[in-house]
């Protein structure tokens, strides 16, 4: 998505208003089964040759249960405000605030996900049971070799 900065020679500030379609080989990357296109909104100012952009990106990504690894519904809304004089001083007069838009994406992105259908699901049975990270089941029975060290 390239934005052409000379723009803002004409006029204080460009508006931003389009949605984004991301490529798949992208969010598999990602660890991201599917996602809707992405609503993007905000602006990009210039003032006194610094170039300042604030946006606005919403939408829904689908991401694997932890547990049980079916399709959940993750939906996202980020308020981006960055400045772009680096960028800017690198570049011919365009900024693609794509690479932006999708690192901030990323880091949306959570550590876990749990479907409430995991909620009901089974955690022990004959010879086996499910631990948590919150539990401490460690392997005891090496304990006692800490103390010969």
């Amino acid at each position: 998505m390239e934005i052409d900065l000379n723009e803002l020679n004409i006029k204080p500030e460009i508006d931003i208003d389009t949605k984004v379609k991301f490529e798949e080989e992208n969010l598999k990357k990602a660890g991201i089964l599917n996602m809707d296109e992405v609503n993007i909104k905000g602006k990009i100012t210039e003032n006194l040759d610094e170039y300042l952009l604030k946006l606005n990106i919403n939408g829904k990504m689908i991401l694997p249960c932890n547990l049980t690894l079916e399709p959940v519904d993750y939906p996202f809304n980020i308020e981006i405000e960055e400045n772009l004089n680096e960028i800017a001083k690198n570049s011919k007069k365009t900024i693609d605030i794509l690479p932006i838009i999708w690192e901030n994406i990323l880091m949306e992105i959570p550590m876990k996900v749990v479907s409430p259908k995991a909620k009901n699901m089974k955690t022990k049975g004959e010879g086996w049971e499910l631990i948590t990270d919150s539990e401490d089941k460690g392997n005891h029975s090496l304990a006692k070799l800490k103390d010969l060290l």
